[in-house]
């Protein structure tokens, strides 16, 4: 499979990153992997990860056929909201990883999936990810959509750039937010000298808009819903900490000190999840109920 980008109002900007971002159903390792690989062209030629584009440039990306999976299958529970011949929808737990990486070679999502799923997930973003088509992070729980075959994969992906999957997150932010309801919008991109973090004042930034709405107050913190019109890296962290009100528990970009010592990362759930089935074309929507740790920080908070 062969995909064509010509290069419009991201000059300067590296190959690798543009792609990620233009292709988010694959990781930015898998494609510099492709860029190393010679699959990746401009303008005819092969270039290097670090290329700079420049305006008008066409790039080319040719994925490989997928290889058969390495991965270890383990027989890890999941909680599936949905699944039928196409996809599967669960809601992941707190401290679980997505895929398979350097200190995650096990325990992750995608080995619980090739249990559950056996050969049934798509081939399209490599071997280490089968079927995975977007991730969220490890200390976020909630909704979040698997492919079992290149269809669907390709389908969603579509809507994954196209911003039209219907994504609306739960929090609980540090302070007490004065509006009932605001959008942040604010470009994200690489932090500037911490290259583990996402930033709005990055040189490459790109268009970032969250809506958030007060669903309860409580003095020193505030329970919201967050709906994305994005999805960009760390977006909900990385917009509420930028309006002063960065996620509790969050010590990457909140306070370095929890007040709740039992709390491990950032309290935010993926709750609500709608897509358009690849096959059926339906709108499906799924909610992942809130988890014990969650609910159990409300109940304190009152």
């Amino acid at each position: 499979m062969t995909e064509y980008f010509t290069v419009e109002n991201e000059e300067g900007d590296r190959i690798d990153r543009y792609l990620a971002e233009e292709m988010p159903e694959r990781s930015r390792s898998y494609l510099q992997k492709l860029i190393k690989e010679q699959y990746i062209k401009v303008n005819n030629k092969p270039v290097k990860a670090n290329y700079r584009l420049v305006l008008g440039d066409r790039v080319e990306v040719c994925i490989p056929e997928a290889k058969e999976p390495d991965i270890e299958p383990e027989n890890i529970p999941l909680d599936i909201l949905y699944e039928d011949e196409d996809v599967i929808v669960v809601n992941k737990p707190k401290q679980m990883v997505v895929h398979p990486a350097p200190g995650h070679y096990s325990g992750t999502l995608v080995n619980a999936l090739m249990y559950h799923c056996g050969h049934e997930l798509s081939g399209i973003n490599g071997t280490s990810r089968p079927g995975i088509v977007h991730r969220i992070d490890m200390d976020t729980t909630g909704s979040l959509i698997i492919c079992k075959n290149d269809m669907a994969h390709q389908s969603l992906a579509v809507q994954l750039k196209e911003h039209s999957i219907n994504r609306i997150y739960e929090a609980i932010v540090h302070g007490n937010i004065k509006e009932e309801e605001g959008t942040v919008n604010a470009p994200i991109g690489r932090h500037p000298t911490d290259r583990k973090k996402m930033s709005i004042h990055a040189k490459n930034a790109r268009n970032a808009i969250t809506h958030y709405k007060v669903l309860k107050r409580f003095g020193d913190y505030t329970y919201i819903q967050c709906k994305l019109e994005t999805g960009r890296t760390h977006q909900i962290r990385v917009h509420m900490a930028s309006i002063g009100h960065p996620l509790l528990g969050d010590q990457v970009y909140g306070p370095k000190k929890c007040p709740f010592p039992k709390l491990v990362g950032q309290t935010l759930h993926a709750r609500t999840l709608g897509f358009i089935h690849p096959r059926t074309n339906e709108y499906i929507e799924v909610n992942a109920p809130l988890p014990d740790y969650f609910l159990n920080l409300l109940e304190k908070l009152n």
